[in-house]
């Protein structure tokens, strides 16, 4: 029999809400144990529990305090924790069309001055990667992807933009993403993708989930802008290659 895992730690958010901690760090195994526990939570649903939502270390489980109180809650969600992480869990995979610098990638060169290499390099290492969503979150579609190589990783910007442009590709910390709407940050900007994580009048929603394995293929201007136009008309241009 499989040795049980280390307790998370139960901590009380709000009146009607629970984190469950598995790490203070970014950390893919701790990210492993937080999808476990939404899944099975979604599979073997507890009486009060209104909804689930997972971060890169913690999950923040919603519940109706009528229906189940703190302490019960907690005990549960401990023991349900502590069960071994199947070690595979399928999900599905997608390939994800950027085009890198220029315009659509405005700190490519700063990058690759910064690290002593060149545009192509860095493009051809941040194309080379097997990328996981590790959470969703910001703003709607704002997907955070674990699996950066270290050789791209960089300190974010000390001064944030006010405004980046939907799409952005970027790297930030340990960490890759999908922007999905326009917005701040304090990111580096690699380039951009034609891709909606979110759409509100599409089905689905919201493309992307937490587990999703994400790959970046290079696209020019030219079939980024016959993409986009798709794109904005509900077409999913992401590809699926396995589910």
């Amino acid at each position: 029999m499989a040795a049980m895992l280390s307790p998370p730690r139960i901590l009380p958010s709000g009146d009607s809400a629970i984190t469950v901690e598995f790490s203070r760090n970014i950390d893919d195994e701790a990210n492993r144990r937080v999808l476990a526990l939404d899944r099975t939570l979604a599979r073997e649903a507890i009486a009060g529990v209104t909804e689930t939502v997972p971060t890169y270390r913690s999950l923040l489980v919603h519940y109706d305090p009528v229906q189940i109180a703190f302490e019960p809650l907690g005990d549960k969600l401990t023991a349900l924790a502590q069960l071994p992480v199947p070690p595979t869990i399928t999900r599905r995979r997608w390939r994800i069309p950027v085009c890198y610098g220029g315009e659509h990638g405005t700190d490519l060169e700063d990058v690759a001055k910064t690290l002593n290499t060149t545009p192509d390099d860095i493009v051809a290492r941040h194309v080379a990667g097997d990328y996981r969503v590790a959470m969703i979150g910001f703003t709607p579609g704002w997907s955070y992807l674990s699996g950066l190589e270290e050789f791209l990783h960089m300190p974010r910007r000390q001064n944030p933009r006010l405004l980046t442009p939907a799409g952005t590709i970027s790297i930030g910390g340990v960490q890759t993403g999908i922007q999905c709407l326009a917005g701040p940050s304090g990111w580096h900007l690699l380039g951009r993708t034609p891709v909606r994580t979110y759409q509100l009048h599409r089905d689905p929603i919201f493309l992307l989930e937490p587990g999703d394995a994400v790959t970046f293929a290079a696209i020019d201007a030219n079939t980024f802008a016959e993409q986009d136009k798709a794109a904005e008309n509900g077409e999913i241009v992401a590809e699926l290659i396995a589910s």
